[in-house]
C-alpha cells in the first residue's frame, strides 16, 4: 500500500500532481498540522484536496499532535520559549509533523506499507536523513526518481492550471527568511 506524506508545499503538491498524472496508486495522503501554518496553506491545502478529489484520489487528510499542548505554538506560548530549532534542534518536526503522522499510521493498523515523500531531486541529502529515521515503513522519493527538481515542481503544478502553494512552515518559525514573513 503507498501513502502519501503531505508538506502543503512546493514539492509534495507537485508529487500528487504528478502522481494524479502517471496515475499512480494513493490509499491516504495524510498532512501533519503544526497548528502554527499560515492561512494561506490551509487554505491551499482545502482547495489542493478539492483537486485531489476531483481526479480521483483521496481527500487529504489532517493530523495533529495529541499530547499536553496540541501545537507547537501553543508549546511555545505555554513554555515561554521559541521553538527548538532556535537552539539547533529538530523537535519541532519530530513533535508535530512525524510522530502525529506515524501515531495515525499505527491507529490504522497500515502493514506493508511505503510512504511517498517530496524531497525533489535538488535535495538528494534530505532523502538520505529521511532514511536515517527507523521508521516502521519504506520511504519511497518519487520525484527524485523521476529527476524533477525544484523548477521541473513549479512546471508540474502550473501544468495543471493549479497556483503555486506559498511556504509551508509555521508563521514564527524562526528559519523564515524576510522575504517569506
Amino acid at each position: 500500500m503507498q501513502i502519501v506524506s503531505y508538506g502543503a508545499g512546493t514539492n509534495s503538491t507537485a508529487m500528487l500532481v504528478e502522481m494524479v498524472r502517471r496515475r499512480e496508486p494513493c490509499a491516504a495522503i495524510v498532512f501533519s498540522d503544526t497548528g502554527g501554518e499560515r492561512p494561506e496553506t490551509y487554505a491551499y491545502a482545502d482547495m489542493f484536496s478539492a483537486w485531489l478529489v476531483e481526479h480521483g484520489y483521496p481527500e487529504i487528510i489532517t493530523v495533529q499532535n495529541d499530547g499536553m499542548h496540541r501545537t507547537l505554538e501553543n508549546e511555545c506560548l505555554t513554555n515561554k520559549r521559541l521553538p527548538s530549532v532556535v537552539f539547533g534542534f529538530k523537535s519541532c518536526s519530530d513533535k508535530y509533523k512525524r510522530r502525529p503522522f506515524a501515531k495515525w499510521i499505527k491507529n490504522h493498523s497500515l502493514v506493508d506499507l511505503t510512504v511517498c515523500i517530496g524531497f525533489d531531486a535538488d535535495e538528494p541529502l534530505r532523502a538520505d536523513r529521511g532514511n536515517a529515521n527507523e521508521d516502521k515503513y519504506a520511504k519511497r522519493y518519487p520525484l527524485i526518481e523521476w529527476g524533477m527538481g525544484r523548477a521541473e515542481c513549479i512546471d508540474t503544478i502550473r501544468s495543471a492550471g493549479l497556483p503555486l502553494p506559498g511556504k509551508s512552515a509555521c508563521f514564527f518559525c524562526p528559519n523564515s527568511k524576510p522575504h517569506e514573513i
